[in-house]
């Protein structure tokens, strides 16, 4: 794994094939992708476990496929085949499922994609009628019938209640699967993901850097992905051999298997001392338990329950009551007034296995403790966990640690609403928690998310499926059917999260632009289509250095910029977690900011004096949005002046140099994009974007190429001599020396070459850089701007 070039996203890894062949390309674990580049990230040194996946439509994976030959992309006037105006297909797009655009399911539903790109991302048609598309709803066409057993507080449902019979009944015998299109594909892909892992060996108990370092997790989640695929296909097949393999795989876990070694004899199999994989293995061992309830024997129901008990809740109640004992691993638990500092996905996921395995046994369960540990995951949760989003839906730590904070907290949601009928208000206990759905929608990209800091480990066992819940959670359909189109929905929580009486299209009424406007965690964003993949996307960071899990960077004025499907100015991702000092803490002495991909000059910003950022910055930001939404037809046409913006002034990230403040926005229809900086008394500075992009500078001009695709940067007002320049993506020579026996953790970044643009005469100058796709097609390009400092932006200053 020598690759190491700009991440776009750690693919939720959920609901694949975990022996299908590692990718030859060295990738993240995710489908090759034709003729794109290949935004690569380099963690932990693991061996990885590919997934891969069927699409949602109709098992066609297709691929977004660049024309080298041609750069005539258009991010608004695309071209439109056949009578009806919405079968139109996006140039380039190979290996359409044409049955896909117009099937219907029993119920009227019809998938709204047509295919999958090489980002894994969902494509649409090109047409602008809106003859069958609607506004998100939910209608009384193919629900679910009504809960037979109404479980409370005082009567928790009989088991399967993580996952209740009443669905598993109306999936097989009801015929939900056979009818709606969805399930129908979902429920195809997970049982051939079952199959295809039946005959795997034990999983290995293999440590990520020692117990201490990462651990089991790798292992942990492995297996909880492999139980729920197999316990699933055992339920809608009732074929034995799924069942037995789970009976095999968790005794193994439990360390009950004699040909095989699985961790320490002395109570900590399931390691404690990286507290996440026991919550794993809580997990993991609850839904085997659950939902092959009825097919256990009580002999095999006891063997499972006291592994539960003794490997995992037992722990888990030392550490959330303080337990002396616990010291050493309870620094996730929080405390009844909520700890910032646990906030993250740590907590969600260790509360959310605790309470599923306590859920799981609880009527069963002689000692009392799964009660006693119950009694204590949901006010922890609900002060900390379920805190992790701000106000605005952003999620404290990083757009990829979501996946694993949203997916624990649904977990937990759903088994205290399937067991008692309410979550006991952990949902309501913050508004934020509604809105990280939202959240995570406007972070995806044309091409990937706004990936900023680090993106954690492999996501085995998360998905974005917590939209699916969170849509009847909140009554907002319009998560559902966002994430129904999407690869990772493939998943078995799907199976009973998802209202099929959902319907409608997902971006109907939904504004292009945003801004999350919560300064611990503040960025924008635009873009110039919901629908289009090969349009225009940015998104700009000006958020505090601290208060992330110790995930961040120092990143005020981070950008990326996305065109013609195509990620220009990418993010570099995480660093090596096993690295001296990595996760140290958020000071300013912190070692972590000793390393490239964490320091200031890692980023898309600027780099003044050679050095880093202040941690103790405090951005202020300024936004302006003509307010366009989508409407209901799969394309958009926007006019000449349709524009967005954000700008920051990022001054007390500088260490008490003058004023410092950037912004971006959209110019010619939201087909060209101006990053400019205003800076006052600078001494030396540098302008830096990190690409993928092979690079040819020309003074004032730079051509960056990649994907068989063109766009051009150009300085159209800067200080005298203003040019741009290509530099290494490495640690300078003037950076403070990495710790001793540390200097080769700092990865190598091959395939990304950083544009630069250096000033050194100091004083007040505004540095504006135009960044034009070449779109072709008759596109008529500005090629310069009026000068207009970022205090006087406006909707209308540039016109």
């Amino acid at each position: 794994m020598s690759q190491s070039k700009l991440y776009p996203e750690a693919y939720p890894m959920s609901s694949g094939n975990p022996n299908a062949a590692y990718s030859s390309d060295g990738g993240a674990g995710y489908a090759t992708k034709k003729k794109r580049n290949k935004w690569l990230w380099i963690g932990i040194p693991v061996a990885l476990i590919v997934i891969i996946l069927a699409a949602v439509l109709g098992g066609v994976l297709g691929s977004r496929k660049s024309n080298d030959n041609s750069s005539s992309s258009s991010s608004s006037n695309k071209g439109q085949s056949g009578t009806n105006a919405n079968t139109g297909v996006p140039s380039g797009v190979t290996s359409v499922n044409s049955a896909a655009a117009t099937a219907t399911g029993a119920n009227g539903e019809r998938y709204l994609a047509i295919a999958t790109d090489g980002y894994m991302l969902p494509v649409y048609a090109t047409g602008t009628a809106t003859a069958g598309y609607a506004a998100p709803t939910v209608d009384s066409k193919g629900a679910w019938p009504t809960d037979p057993v109404k479980p409370s507080n005082d009567s928790i449902r009989p088991n399967p209640r993580l996952a209740p019979a009443y669905k598993w009944e109306a999936l097989t015998s009801g015929g939900l699967i056979a009818n709606n299109l969805y399930f129908k594909q979902w429920n195809a892909t997970i049982v051939g993901n079952a199959s295809s892992t039946l005959n795997d060996d034990p999983t290995p108990y293999t440590e990520d850097g020692g117990l201490t370092g990462s651990g089991v997790l790798d292992v942990a989640r492995e297996i909880k992905l492999k139980v729920k695929n197999w316990a699933y296909a055992y339920k809608v097949t009732n074929d034995t051999k799924y069942a037995d393999r789970v009976w095999l795989e968790l005794r193994t876990a439990a360390g009950n298997n004699t040909d095989v070694k699985f961790g320490a004899d002395d109570g900590t199999r399931w390691n404690p001392a990286h507290f996440l994989d026991v919550g794993e293995f809580c997990a993991a061992f609850a839904i085997g338990y659950d939902w092959l309830y009825d097919f256990w024997t009580d002999e095999q129901k006891d063997a499972i329950m006291w592994s539960i008990l003794n490997l995992g809740l037992r722990l888990g109640h030392d550490a959330l009551s303080g337990a002396s004992s616990a010291s050493g691993y309870n620094w996730w638990a929080g405390s009844a007034t909520g700890n910032s500092q646990v906030n993250g996905n740590w907590n969600c996921v260790i509360n959310g296995g605790l309470t599923q395995a306590a859920i799981a046994i609880m009527d069963r369960d002689p000692t009392q403790l799964a009660a006693q540990t119950l009694a204590l995951t949901v006010p922890d949760a609900y002060n900390n966990c379920f805190q992790g989003p701000d106000a605005d839906g952003t999620w404290a730590e990083t757009a990829n640690y979501w996946y694993f904070g949203t997916t624990g907290a649904a977990e937990m949601v759903n088994a205290l609403i399937s067991a008692y009928g309410d979550d006991r208000g952990l949902a309501e206990s913050n508004p934020g928690f509604n809105l990280t759905s939202v959240y995570h929608m406007y972070v995806q990209g044309m091409t990937s998310l706004f990936n900023y800091g680090d993106h954690g480990p492999n996501k085995y066992s998360a998905t974005a499926n917590s939209l699916l819940l969170w849509a009847n959670v909140f009554d907002q359909p319009r998560y559902a059917l966002y994430q129904r189109d999407h690869y990772d929905a493939s998943e078995p929580w799907s199976m009973f999260w998802y209202d099929p009486a959902t319907t409608g299209t997902w971006w109907d009424g939904l504004a292009l632009d945003k801004h999350f406007d919560v300064q611990e965690n503040q960025w924008a964003t635009g873009r110039s289509s919901w629908s289009d993949n090969d349009g225009t996307y940015w998104a700009m960071r000006a958020a505090k250095a601290t208060g992330h899990q110790t995930h961040g960077d120092l990143d005020v004025g981070d950008f990326v910029l996305d065109a013609m499907g195509q990620r220009w100015a990418g993010e570099l991702g995480s660093g090596q977690y096993l690295s001296d000092g990595y996760f140290s803490s958020e000071a300013q002495d912190s070692q972590r900011w000793l390393y490239y991909r964490k320091r200031t000059e890692g980023q898309n910003t600027l780099l003044i004096n050679n050095e880093n950022q202040n941690v103790g910055t405090a951005p202020t930001g300024n936004f302006g949005s003509s307010g366009t939404a989508q409407g209901a037809a799969p394309s958009l046409n926007v006019t000449t002046d349709d524009t967005a913006f954000f700008w920051t002034d990022m001054t007390s990230a500088y260490n008490g140099t003058g004023g410092v403040k950037r912004g971006i926005r959209f110019l010619n229809g939201r087909k060209q994009i101006l990053l400019q900086d205003d800076v006052t008394t600078s001494p030396s500075l540098q302008w830096r974007m990190h690409t993928n992009a092979t690079v040819e500078t020309n003074q004032a001009t730079a051509t960056l190429k990649l994907g068989g695709e063109t766009l051009v940067a150009s300085i159209v007002q800067g200080p005298s001599g203003a040019s741009f320049s290509t530099a290494s993506p490495t640690r300078l020579s003037s950076d403070p020396a990495l710790p001793t026996g540390a200097e080769d953790a700092d990865q190598s970044n091959d395939g990304v070459t950083v544009l630069t643009v250096d000033v050194t005469d100091g004083g007040s100058f505004s540095l504006q850089v135009l960044f034009t796709p070449q779109w072709g097609n008759g596109f008529s390009a500005l090629s310069t701007v009026p000068n207009v400092a970022l205090d006087s932006w406006s909707l209308t200053s540039h016109n």
